[in-house]
């Protein structure tokens, strides 16, 4: 028997090319599953779903259910995943509410077991989001940004591009690109020299990168004095203004320094 046969499959699903479905799927109508993707046994796919090409959802996930947000309305919504992003078991991904229309994550990602993606969260390119983690709603992950096992995000969030938070963080501001952040009550560590290595960043670029973050921190400066310092004295650059631009468009305010 194929496993197939042992699921249900909406026939106004639309799935691709070489999909491989294990047995007790349930895939409704309104969904898009991509060209080579595997769905694994006890998978739970809901109206909305817009999944790419080479995916691969492991046991028990659920991806695209209702948001848990009293004010959904049973508008119609999605989520998406991008292509060669890896689901692994028993992940929720709920769909956006009327406030965005739509849960987005992005290709080449990694979901470890257990984690929990809210209604309107929009994760970037390469984002890692370890065992257990929770984001809450509307939280925005910058491409290349690894979030800890068991780590809490608060709702509106912000994490920067290239960033790491420590596992069971419990995250209430917004962590900016390019740094650590790490201990209790959640600080700023320093910048996340290791990964940006790992990631092609020169020395030089690494060295702007902390010579932003000294006059951000460091100098004991608010927030509209060092960013003026920053674009003043520093030279400008993609990654002095990514951070710039972060600090400055952040609506909770940015992890402060450890004591």
């Amino acid at each position: 028997m194929n496993a197939r046969d042992l699921s249900f499959i909406n026939p106004g699903a639309k799935i691709g090319e070489n999909v491989q479905i294990g047995p007790f799927v349930t895939i409704d109508d309104n969904v898009e599953i991509g060209d080579g993707t595997i769905i694994d046994s006890n998978v739970t796919i809901r109206s909305g779903a817009r999944i790419g090409k080479n995916c691969h959802i492991h046991s028990g996930a659920v991806i695209s259910d209702i948001p848990q947000d009293l004010k959904f309305k049973g508008e119609e919504t999605i989520a998406i995943i991008g292509d060669n992003t890896s689901i692994r078991e028993f992940v929720t991904i709920h769909r956006g509410t009327a406030s965005k229309g739509k849960t987005v994550i992005g290709s080449h990602c990694l979901i470890m077991a257990y984690c929990h993606v809210a209604h309107d969260c929009v994760l970037g390119d390469h984002v890692i989001m370890s065992n257990a983690g929770q984001l809450a709603g509307e939280v925005v992950v910058g491409d290349w940004a690894v979030i800890g096992g068991g780590a809490l995000v608060h709702q509106f969030s912000h994490i920067g591009t290239h960033s790491m938070i420590q596992g069971g963080a419990l995250v209430s501001m917004d962590i900016p690109p390019y740094v650590l952040a790490g201990r209790y009550p959640l600080s700023y560590e320093g910048v996340n020299s290791v990964g940006l290595h790992r990631r092609g960043f020169s020395e030089e670029q690494i060295n702007a990168i902390q010579s932003v973050y000294r006059i951000l921190y460091l100098e004991r400066l608010n927030r509209t004095n060092a960013l003026a310092k920053i674009e003043a004295e520093l030279p400008q650059s993609e990654e002095r203004d990514t951070i710039v631009n972060f600090v400055r468009e952040s609506q909770r305010g940015i992890v402060r320094i450890g004591i």
